[in-house]
């Protein structure tokens, strides 16, 4: 059946400003563009967009959308504002989970306290005898009481490069656990069989309703290594996305199950789930100071952060990709990480037409941009780190850093590749707000490194384009263009004027269906 999509205002993004009047539609393609004329007469549907604006179907090329689920249906402290408010809304929900059942919230940020200060562990303990978990904003961080550590086997951790566990002046334990200590504590929570697939399901098809509900069309997510044996969150997508085919879910594959997935050779059931890249961290992050740098952090002498791999690790890694011709997808936070990545991009290149994938990249120098230039590579950006993260980042940072720190105008002017993301649920998975970001870099009323601000035009290609173009689609998505995929975002006013965030979605079309419809 031909669909005729007509009376809004609907842009390409072909070029800045290119709009059609009309675009007709066939089996999930666009078949033509032109005037609502000459294409309602072939149409066998009339689609009225009454008077809304079109774009191509907007993607968020980085996030955790399990989580992103679990998020939201969980204890959310993101919004939280002290340690107070935090232990309070922990004793409320404790009160409806069972004493043997993990309490588990998410997403504490303290850089947003008046006062930093964390619950202790003594004050969780004080909540419940049963196991507490929160994980930090960062996901490189946790939180846990005492049943918590124990159950994860962490009371007597041996710190290492890798990990570690917070302790105070006195050698006892705080509750906080770094990086492969944090990720012990989350992997202590799964359960597996049959009911934990359920819930694993019920998140994705909440995470892809609430998604869908903020005009995205789809979504690169990364999810294999934290809910139990691999199986199961690759049985939850395909059943979930089997049955609903109005989302598309690009997998990428975290490098601890990555060679067993390859070898396994599943099925990716295009063109809703693909499969993506090798995931890989290479260091943690700003918040936690984990974040690899080449030089001290400016408030803490003598401290450069982590570097997860060692560069014989990381080598290790780069070449079980090669061996399958796959694109590497590593987390990179500071420049030091950075410098270790692109330095492994050189020295093992990719296959001919494959594209790596730096995400965050959030301290690029200069002499790494110009490097990174070279390279078949793009760049995952979350604008959103900057209304976020500043202004305590610059303390941590330093001035001389800071024109470096979140520089997205700097990585499109030397011709690199970028993609919006939201790297949810770490931040909120509204693309308008990354859009918005990228362009004001405004946080209460102060903008952080104006020089770095990205036109409107740039900031929406990276949400449409640049995610087809960091997984080798340019050809079919990312535009409305005859020959391409039928996904749309539109919304009830024009996002080239005003302000972005107060626009709302109207209609997300996939594959030429309307999957979501403001009621």
């Amino acid at each position: 059946m031909k669909k005729v999509w007509i009376n809004g205002t609907i842009y390409t993004m072909e070029s800045e400003g290119d709009t059609v009047e009309a675009v007709l539609t066939e089996d999930g393609r666009i078949i033509a563009c032109g005037s609502t004329e000459d294409l309602k007469r072939e149409a066998d549907e009339i689609i009225d967009l009454q008077g809304a604006v079109m774009y191509p179907g907007f993607v968020d090329s980085h996030l955790h959308m399990i989580g992103v689920g679990l998020q939201l249906m969980r204890l959310d402290l993101s919004s939280v504002q002290s340690k107070e408010e935090m232990l309070y809304l922990l004793t409320i929900a404790s009160q409806n989970i069972p004493e043997d059942s993990w309490l588990i919230a998410e997403g504490f940020n303290e850089n947003q306290f008046l006062d930093p200060t964390i619950p202790t562990l003594q004050e969780l303990d004080a909540i419940r005898q049963g196991p507490i978990a929160i994980s930090r904003v960062c996901r490189h961080v946790y939180l846990g009481n005492t049943a918590a550590l124990r159950a994860a086997n962490l009371e007597n951790y041996t710190d290492s490069d890798k990990g570690s566990v917070g302790r105070d002046e006195q050698g006892s334990l705080t509750g906080l656990v770094y990086e492969a200590a944090a990720e012990q504590l989350r992997d202590a929570q799964i359960q597996e069989g049959e009911q934990y697939v359920n819930e694993l399901k019920k998140a994705l098809n909440v995470a892809m309703d609430t998604m869908l509900s903020k005009g995205l069309t789809a979504g690169h997510t990364e999810d294999f290594a934290y809910y139990g044996p691999y199986q199961e969150p690759y049985r939850a997508y395909r059943e979930v996305l089997a049955e609903r085919q109005d989302f598309r879910c690009h997998l990428l594959m975290h490098y601890y199950v990555f060679e067993e997935m390859m070898e396994a050779n599943l099925t990716f059931d295009e063109p809703f789930m693909e499969r993506g890249a090798m995931k890989i961290f290479a260091d943690g992050s700003f918040g936690g100071s984990t974040a690899a740098l080449i030089e001290d952090y400016a408030d803490q002498s003598g401290w450069k952060g982590t570097l997860i791999q060692t560069d014989e690790e990381m080598a290790k890694l780069f070449q079980l990709a090669r061996k399958y011709d796959a694109p590497i997808a590593v987390h990179v936070i500071g420049d030091a990480a950075a410098e270790q990545v692109v330095t492994m991009i050189e020295r093992y290149p990719a296959a001919e037409g494959v594209c790596d994938r730096l995400i965050h990249a959030c301290l690029v120098n200069e002499d790494l941009l110009k490097r990174i230039a070279k390279l078949p590579v793009a760049v995952d950006v979350q604008p959103t780190f900057v209304t976020s993260d500043f202004p305590w980042v610059a303390e941590r940072l330093g001035e001389a850093r800071l024109p470096y720190a979140y520089a997205w105008k700097s990585l499109l002017e030397h011709g690199i590749p970028c993609a919006g993301s939201s790297d949810g649920p770490v931040e909120r998975i509204d693309p308008l707000l990354g859009i918005e970001a990228a362009v004001t870099r405004k946080k209460d009323g102060v903008v952080y490194g104006v020089e770095q601000c990205i036109s409107r035009f740039e900031a929406i290609q990276m949400y449409t384009r640049g995610g087809a173009e960091i997984i080798g689609k340019s050809h079919e998505r990312g535009m409305i263009k005859e020959g391409f995929v039928a996904d749309f975002s539109v919304f009830d006013r024009d996002l080239f004027k005003g302000t972005i965030s107060e626009a709302q979605a109207v209609m997300t079309v996939v594959d030429g269906r309307i999957a979501y419809q403001q009621d």
